[in-house]
């Protein structure tokens, strides 16, 4: 029986926009699937991995029958890859739990599984907060701290980012013990205090889904879940159950060698020296004098790499050094042409900031070379 009937990114877009939390080995066999949905002209596309769930739909209604099945979520995805662009997809539906799909002289013939023994994320009970941002927004405010995040810590509620609303700010924080990245907007409401963790997995599906236009997303807060919907799609996740440490506690204030420096400058003689830094211990040696900075990285070899650049600071020399991925990082992904850097001495983190701005903040501990 046909049940569908649409060209090749009619139904390839969607998918893709779900099945990068798909795992391909589970131990419950159908959450390797996607449930594909047909209900009028809409064609909706579900995954999960029970912890996140992400849902969407095609842009445009199709026509065919209603229907419900789940398939490999992977195999549907590389089929479709591979089939050539505005090619004609055919969906049948066969007897025995089978998934047709022709594209010209091509045919696949597919495992479903039921689609009432899908599993799905429930709904949590009423939002603790409820506001929109621009789809811009959000995506700028992830670009500047996602890179700080944890990866698989044993303190699990650094594997993740806090999301915090208060008052007219909603703030953004995250940390893997090493370096602590901070960003804010502002919001037109007046919101309530609250805060939840949001796992690395979410944070990442969601960055990548995001589009760089003014159009809103929603973002509702909940006891346990956080749900994010914008467009055709929506976004249910589980929190991060534990207390994110306090983020004002690390930020150095009293730092007094502060000076200005390009970002682009700083990002570019610090790609070239880190050519020759260890590769294990990535160290790279900061010296501040009267008027210029030196970047030194060495190696196991022997081999040393040096650049200096001039810089407007006056005061006491001091040498200091950092992990270089962690100031690449930082450099790679914030949008501002001119940053203050201050430090205080060798044992001190480092306060990356934008002049005028008190919307971002980046602290980074040094590290002994």
């Amino acid at each position: 029986m046909l049940i569908l009937q649409a060209e090749r990114d009619a139904l390839l877009k969607p998918l893709l926009a779900v099945t990068g939390i798909v795992e391909r080995r589970h131990t419950l066999p159908i959450l390797s699937n996607v449930l594909i949905e047909k209900k009028g002209g809409v064609v909706s596309f579900l995954a999960t991995d029970l912890e996140i769930q992400i849902t969407t739909a095609s842009p445009d209604e199709l026509p065919g029958e209603d229907f419900r099945l789940t398939t490999s979520a992977k195999k549907l995805q590389d089929i479709l890859r591979a089939i050539p662009d505005k090619a004609v997809v055919t969906l049948e539906s066969l007897d025995g739990g089978r998934l047709v799909l022709k594209a010209g002289k091509s045919r696949f013939n597919l495992q479903t599984l039921p689609a009432d023994d899908f599993p799905l994320v429930s709904a949590a009970s009423q939002p603790q907060a409820v506001f929109s941002l621009p789809q811009r927004d959000l995506k700028r405010l992830l670009s500047q701290v996602q890179f700080a995040m944890a990866v698989q810590d044993i303190r699990y509620y650094l594997n993740g980012l806090l999301l915090q609303t208060e008052g007219n700010q909603v703030r953004l924080v995250s940390t893997d013990g090493h370096r602590l990245a901070f960003a804010a907007a502002e919001h037109d409401g007046d919101l309530p205090r609250s805060e939840l963790i949001l796992p690395r997995k979410t944070v990442l599906e969601l960055y990548k889904l995001l589009q760089d236009s003014d159009e809103l997303i929603s973002i509702e807060l909940l006891s346990n879940q956080v749900r994010f919907s914008f467009g055709a799609t929506v976004i249910i996740s589980k929190v991060v159950d534990g207390k994110f440490p306090d983020y004002n506690r690390v930020i150095p204030l009293d730092n007094d060698k502060l000076f200005l420096i390009e970002r682009l400058t700083f990002l570019h003689a610090l790609q070239r020296a880190a050519i020759l830094a260890n590769e294990k211990f990535r160290g790279v040696r900061l010296v501040l004098k009267n008027g210029a900075m030196s970047i030194l990285c060495t190696n196991s070899e022997q081999e040393e790499a040096e650049e200096e650049l001039e810089i407007a600071f006056q005061g006491d020399s001091l040498e200091i050094g950092f992990n270089i991925n962690y100031l690449l990082d930082v450099l790679t992904n914030l949008p501002a042409d001119t940053l203050q850097l201050a430090f205080g001495d060798a044992a001190r983190s480092a306060l990356f900031t934008i002049p005028g701005n008190s919307n971002f903040k980046y602290i980074v501990m040094p590290m002994r070379i």
